[in-house]
């Protein structure tokens, strides 16, 4: 059974600062930098997993924010797939995942939203891949009420505008379109991660924010979605990698390779997010 665990607000935030004291997780920039696990993981101490070709185990995953909807339906699908392996998600700001995986929390398999955030724990991953890649959209509320047509709208002060923090991979895409055209936006708050900003605009606390594209899909019954055009727009990058550590090994590898999998794709065109 796959158990999902998503990290906001205050309690991602003292996660973070204290990784290195947490038990081990409950079952449940340059877009470069992909290629294939090397291999220097440990041995994974798992039974092999009934026709499947990849041994069974209980996995870790942290991943980005932004991925809570597809994995869950990855998940499911790859479990149906490998019997006898179950996947446990831990969702964050990819900042907060990468401390935890530097201070040695204890999973298989780390997926961040920006490959600078991969590069800060090379030491400890084998070669990341990247799986997939979004864009960022203006998330309103249903209908758009205030009439968001532009990136230049955000600026205007009577708007209640909601960013991710700077360090947050979503927060460093949307300074980067903001600061090529010049706009200033002075946020009512800067959040932990993307999901935490889709939150404040879909609660009506705030008027707009900047999200991904498939976090605004995944509440298109509650907030609006304004296309940023491509050539003011930026195109966030997914990569995927073990991590050295695992007890789970072999098992992990073949999770990480799966994602780049037809089967897997699929899912996160579905999701609405693009090719790698």
């Amino acid at each position: 059974m796959r158990h999902i665990r998503t990290l906001t607000g205050r309690r991602a935030l003292a996660v973070a600062a204290t990784a290195g004291l947490l038990l081990p997780l409950a079952a449940c920039g340059s877009d470069t930098g992909t290629g294939p696990q090397d291999g220097t993981s440990k041995p994974s101490t798992g039974s092999p997993a009934s026709g499947s070709g990849a041994p069974a185990a209980q996995l870790t995953v942290l991943a980005a924010a932004s991925l809570t909807d597809v994995f869950e339906t990855a998940g499911a699908a790859y479990e149906k797939a490998h019997p006898g392996t179950s996947i446990t998600f831990s969702f964050a700001g990819s900042q907060e995942l990468v401390a935890q995986v530097a201070q040695g929390s204890r999973a298989d398999a780390l997926v961040t939203a920006d490959t600078k955030s991969m590069d800060k724990v090379k030491a400890d991953t084998g070669a990341p891949t990247v799986i997939a890649r979004n864009r960022l959209v203006i998330a309103t509320a249903e209908g758009n009420p205030f009439k968001v047509d532009e990136l230049k709208d955000l600026a205007d002060t009577k708007l209640k505008v909601v960013l991710a923090a700077p360090e947050v991979p979503a927060g460093k895409y949307s300074a980067k379109i903001l600061d090529a055209q010049k706009i200033t936006v002075k946020p009512v708050s800067q959040e932990p991660n993307v999901r935490a900003v889709l939150s404040k605009v879909e609660l009506g606390e705030a008027d707009a924010g900047l999200v991904y594209r498939t976090d605004a899909e995944s509440a298109e019954d509650k907030v609006d979605a304004v296309e940023i055009p491509d050539a003011q727009n930026a195109i966030a990058a997914y990569p995927a990698a073990t991590i050295k550590d695992s007890e789970n090994a072999a098992a992990a590898a073949a999770f990480v390779a799966w994602l780049s999998s037809p089967e897997a794709q699929k899912i996160f065109q579905d999701a609405g997010f693009q090719k790698p």
